[in-house]
Protein backbone atom coordinates (compact mmCIF):
# COMPACT_ATOMS: atom_id res chain seq x y z
CA UNK A 1 0.00 0.00 0.00
CA UNK A 2 1.57 3.31 -1.10
CA UNK A 3 1.04 6.18 1.33
CA UNK A 4 1.61 9.93 1.36
CA UNK A 5 1.77 11.94 4.58
CA UNK A 6 0.58 15.56 4.42
CA UNK A 7 1.31 17.70 7.49
CA UNK A 8 2.79 21.17 7.92
CA UNK A 9 4.77 20.13 11.02
CA UNK A 10 8.05 18.32 10.19
CA UNK A 11 8.07 16.42 13.49
CA UNK A 12 4.50 15.22 12.95
CA UNK A 13 5.36 13.96 9.44
CA UNK A 14 8.43 12.14 10.70
CA UNK A 15 6.69 10.62 13.74
CA UNK A 16 3.85 9.22 11.65
CA UNK A 17 6.31 7.83 9.12
CA UNK A 18 8.20 6.05 11.91
CA UNK A 19 4.97 4.62 13.38
CA UNK A 20 3.96 3.25 9.99
CA UNK A 21 7.39 1.76 9.31
CA UNK A 22 7.78 0.18 12.76
CA UNK A 23 4.26 -0.97 13.61
CA UNK A 24 2.11 -1.30 10.45
CA UNK A 25 2.93 -3.96 7.88
CA UNK A 26 2.45 -3.46 4.18
CA UNK A 27 2.54 0.37 4.09
CA UNK A 28 5.23 2.17 2.08
CA UNK A 29 5.52 5.93 2.62
CA UNK A 30 6.40 7.30 -0.82
CA UNK A 31 6.24 11.05 -0.08
CA UNK A 32 6.07 13.62 2.70
CA UNK A 33 4.32 16.92 1.94
CA UNK A 34 3.97 20.09 3.98
CA UNK A 35 1.28 21.93 1.99
CA UNK A 36 -1.43 21.46 -0.64
CA UNK A 37 0.85 22.33 -3.57
CA UNK A 38 3.38 19.66 -2.59
CA UNK A 39 0.62 17.16 -1.82
CA UNK A 40 -1.06 17.71 -5.20
CA UNK A 41 2.23 17.13 -7.00
CA UNK A 42 2.97 14.02 -4.92
CA UNK A 43 -0.48 12.53 -5.57
CA UNK A 44 -0.13 12.97 -9.32
CA UNK A 45 3.40 11.55 -9.31
CA UNK A 46 2.96 8.54 -7.01
CA UNK A 47 -0.77 7.70 -7.35
CA UNK A 48 -1.03 6.60 -3.69
CA UNK A 49 -3.47 4.14 -2.20
CA UNK A 50 -3.92 6.20 0.96
CA UNK A 51 -3.14 9.75 2.07
CA UNK A 52 -2.68 10.65 5.74
CA UNK A 53 -4.02 14.19 5.64
CA UNK A 54 -3.68 16.82 8.35
CA UNK A 55 -6.70 19.11 8.71
CA UNK A 56 -5.00 22.43 9.41
CA UNK A 57 -2.09 23.29 7.13
CA UNK A 58 -1.23 26.86 8.15
CA UNK A 59 -3.63 28.95 6.01
CA UNK A 60 -4.92 25.90 4.12
CA UNK A 61 -6.92 22.85 5.16
CA UNK A 62 -6.71 19.23 4.16
CA UNK A 63 -10.14 19.59 2.60
CA UNK A 64 -8.60 21.92 0.00
CA UNK A 65 -6.66 18.99 -1.45
CA UNK A 66 -9.85 16.98 -1.98
CA UNK A 67 -11.88 19.80 -3.49
CA UNK A 68 -9.14 20.93 -5.88
CA UNK A 69 -8.18 17.54 -7.29
CA UNK A 70 -10.19 16.54 -10.34
CA UNK A 71 -10.19 12.86 -9.36
CA UNK A 72 -9.76 11.46 -5.87
CA UNK A 73 -8.65 7.89 -6.53
CA UNK A 74 -7.25 7.14 -3.10
CA UNK A 75 -8.40 6.55 0.45
CA UNK A 76 -7.88 9.21 3.13
CA UNK A 77 -7.17 8.99 6.84
CA UNK A 78 -7.42 12.43 8.39
CA UNK A 79 -5.19 13.47 11.27
CA UNK A 80 -6.16 16.28 13.60
CA UNK A 81 -5.38 17.69 17.02
CA UNK A 82 -8.98 18.83 17.45
CA UNK A 83 -11.63 20.41 15.31
CA UNK A 84 -15.29 19.80 16.07
CA UNK A 85 -16.47 20.70 12.57
CA UNK A 86 -14.05 18.30 10.92
CA UNK A 87 -14.94 15.42 13.21
CA UNK A 88 -18.65 15.93 12.47
CA UNK A 89 -17.89 15.93 8.75
CA UNK A 90 -16.04 12.62 9.08
CA UNK A 91 -18.85 11.04 11.08
CA UNK A 92 -21.41 12.17 8.50
CA UNK A 93 -19.49 10.32 5.79
CA UNK A 94 -18.06 7.45 7.88
CA UNK A 95 -14.51 8.57 7.12
CA UNK A 96 -11.55 7.47 9.25
CA UNK A 97 -9.71 10.04 11.34
CA UNK A 98 -6.95 9.91 13.93
CA UNK A 99 -6.58 12.29 16.85
CA UNK A 100 -3.09 13.55 17.63
CA UNK A 101 -0.99 12.32 19.34
CA UNK A 102 -1.63 9.26 17.22
CA UNK A 103 -2.26 6.01 19.07
CA UNK A 104 -0.56 2.96 17.53
CA UNK A 105 -3.58 0.68 17.90
CA UNK A 106 -5.93 3.27 16.39
CA UNK A 107 -3.49 3.69 13.51
CA UNK A 108 -3.48 -0.06 12.87
CA UNK A 109 -7.31 -0.16 12.92
CA UNK A 110 -7.59 2.75 10.49
CA UNK A 111 -5.16 1.15 8.03
CA UNK A 112 -6.99 -2.18 8.31
CA UNK A 113 -10.28 -0.44 7.43
CA UNK A 114 -8.65 1.15 4.38
CA UNK A 115 -7.30 -2.22 3.26
CA UNK A 116 -10.76 -3.77 3.57
CA UNK A 117 -12.36 -0.99 1.53
CA UNK A 118 -9.64 -1.26 -1.11
CA UNK A 119 -10.27 -5.00 -1.41
CA UNK A 120 -13.97 -4.35 -1.92
CA UNK A 121 -13.41 -1.30 -4.16
CA UNK A 122 -15.41 0.94 -1.82
CA UNK A 123 -14.83 4.66 -2.44
CA UNK A 124 -18.29 6.16 -1.89
CA UNK A 125 -17.45 7.41 1.61
CA UNK A 126 -14.76 9.78 0.41
CA UNK A 127 -16.82 10.79 -2.61
CA UNK A 128 -19.69 11.65 -0.28
CA UNK A 129 -17.44 13.69 2.02
CA UNK A 130 -16.19 15.77 -0.93
CA UNK A 131 -19.79 16.33 -2.08
CA UNK A 132 -20.79 17.43 1.42
CA UNK A 133 -17.91 19.88 1.55
CA UNK A 134 -19.00 21.40 -1.77
CA UNK A 135 -22.69 21.62 -0.84
CA UNK A 136 -24.69 23.64 1.66
CA UNK A 137 -26.07 22.17 4.91
CA UNK A 138 -29.50 21.55 3.36
CA UNK A 139 -27.96 19.27 0.72
CA UNK A 140 -25.75 17.22 3.05
CA UNK A 141 -26.00 13.45 2.99
CA UNK A 142 -25.21 11.15 5.89
CA UNK A 143 -23.82 7.62 5.88
CA UNK A 144 -26.00 5.16 7.80
CA UNK A 145 -24.18 1.96 8.86
CA UNK A 146 -26.88 -0.72 8.46
CA UNK A 147 -26.53 -4.51 8.63
CA UNK A 148 -26.34 -4.63 4.84
CA UNK A 149 -23.67 -1.89 4.58
CA UNK A 150 -23.61 1.88 4.24
CA UNK A 151 -26.70 3.71 3.04
CA UNK A 152 -26.44 7.40 2.11
CA UNK A 153 -29.51 9.59 2.65
CA UNK A 154 -30.14 13.30 2.46
CA UNK A 155 -30.28 14.70 6.00
CA UNK A 156 -33.48 16.63 5.31
CA UNK A 157 -35.19 13.43 4.09
CA UNK A 158 -35.02 12.06 7.63
CA UNK A 159 -38.35 12.58 9.41
CA UNK A 160 -37.35 11.25 12.81
CA UNK A 161 -34.97 8.94 14.65
CA UNK A 162 -36.09 6.51 17.33
CA UNK A 163 -33.95 4.86 20.01
CA UNK A 164 -33.84 1.06 19.97
CA UNK A 165 -31.49 -0.10 22.74
CA UNK A 166 -27.96 0.55 21.38
CA UNK A 167 -29.38 0.97 17.87
CA UNK A 168 -31.35 3.74 16.20
CA UNK A 169 -34.18 3.46 13.72
CA UNK A 170 -33.90 6.17 11.07
CA UNK A 171 -37.24 6.93 9.42
CA UNK A 172 -37.64 8.65 6.05
CA UNK A 173 -40.76 8.97 3.90
CA UNK A 174 -39.67 5.94 1.86
CA UNK A 175 -37.68 3.68 4.18
CA UNK A 176 -36.78 2.74 7.75
CA UNK A 177 -33.18 1.87 8.59
CA UNK A 178 -31.91 0.12 11.72
CA UNK A 179 -28.51 1.67 12.38
CA UNK A 180 -25.75 0.50 14.71
CA UNK A 181 -25.33 3.80 16.56
CA UNK A 182 -27.11 5.27 19.57
CA UNK A 183 -29.69 8.05 19.42
CA UNK A 184 -27.30 10.23 21.43
CA UNK A 185 -24.77 10.07 18.59
CA UNK A 186 -27.38 11.18 16.05
CA UNK A 187 -28.52 13.94 18.38
CA UNK A 188 -24.95 15.26 18.43
CA UNK A 189 -24.61 14.96 14.65
CA UNK A 190 -27.98 16.40 13.62
CA UNK A 191 -28.69 19.07 16.24
CA UNK A 192 -27.09 21.70 14.00
CA UNK A 193 -29.31 20.63 11.09
CA UNK A 194 -32.72 21.57 12.51
CA UNK A 195 -33.30 18.41 14.54
CA UNK A 196 -34.54 18.41 18.12
CA UNK A 197 -34.72 15.64 20.72
CA UNK A 198 -38.28 15.84 22.06
CA UNK A 199 -38.01 12.71 24.21
CA UNK A 200 -35.39 10.21 25.38
CA UNK A 201 -36.58 7.99 22.55
CA UNK A 202 -37.21 10.50 19.74
CA UNK A 203 -35.17 12.94 17.68
CA UNK A 204 -37.29 14.76 15.11
CA UNK A 205 -36.74 16.93 12.05
CA UNK A 206 -38.31 20.30 12.90
CA UNK A 207 -39.17 20.78 9.22
CA UNK A 208 -41.27 17.58 9.30
CA UNK A 209 -43.72 18.81 11.96
CA UNK A 210 -47.33 19.10 10.75
CA UNK A 211 -48.97 19.80 14.09
CA UNK A 212 -48.30 20.20 17.80
CA UNK A 213 -51.07 19.07 20.15
CA UNK A 214 -51.09 20.45 23.71
CA UNK A 215 -50.95 18.25 26.79
CA UNK A 216 -48.70 17.55 29.80
CA UNK A 217 -45.90 17.31 27.34
CA UNK A 218 -48.07 17.28 24.28
CA UNK A 219 -47.29 15.45 21.08
CA UNK A 220 -46.29 16.21 17.53
CA UNK A 221 -47.75 14.89 14.31
CA UNK A 222 -45.11 14.54 11.61
CA UNK A 223 -45.25 14.63 7.82
CA UNK A 224 -45.72 10.84 7.63
CA UNK A 225 -48.68 11.17 10.07
CA UNK A 226 -46.80 9.50 12.90
CA UNK A 227 -47.61 10.95 16.34
CA UNK A 228 -44.78 11.18 18.89
CA UNK A 229 -44.91 12.28 22.53
CA UNK A 230 -42.98 15.30 23.77
CA UNK A 231 -41.63 14.67 27.27
CA UNK A 232 -42.61 17.09 30.04
CA UNK A 233 -38.95 17.85 30.62
CA UNK A 234 -38.38 18.78 26.98
CA UNK A 235 -41.64 20.68 26.43
CA UNK A 236 -40.53 24.24 27.24
CA UNK A 237 -37.28 24.03 25.26
CA UNK A 238 -39.08 22.42 22.34
CA UNK A 239 -41.81 25.08 22.21
CA UNK A 240 -39.19 27.81 22.39
CA UNK A 241 -37.35 26.14 19.52
CA UNK A 242 -40.42 26.18 17.28
CA UNK A 243 -41.26 29.76 18.26
CA UNK A 244 -44.07 29.29 20.80
CA UNK A 245 -43.16 31.46 23.76
CA UNK A 246 -46.40 31.25 25.76
CA UNK A 247 -47.63 27.66 25.47
CA UNK A 248 -50.45 28.15 27.98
Amino acid sequence: MKAIIVDDEPKARENLQILLQDFVEGVEVVALSQNIAEATKAVKQHMPDVVFLDIQLQRETGFDLLTTLKDVNFEVIFTTAYTEYAIKAFKFSAIDYLLKPIDIEELKKAVAKVEKRMNHNVTSRLTQLVQNLRQGPSDMRIALPTLEGLVFVNVQDIIYCEASSNYTQIVTAQEKYLVSKTLKEYDELLSDHNFFRIHNSYLININAIKKYVKGDGGHVVLSNNVSLDVSKRKKEAFLNRIGIRNPN
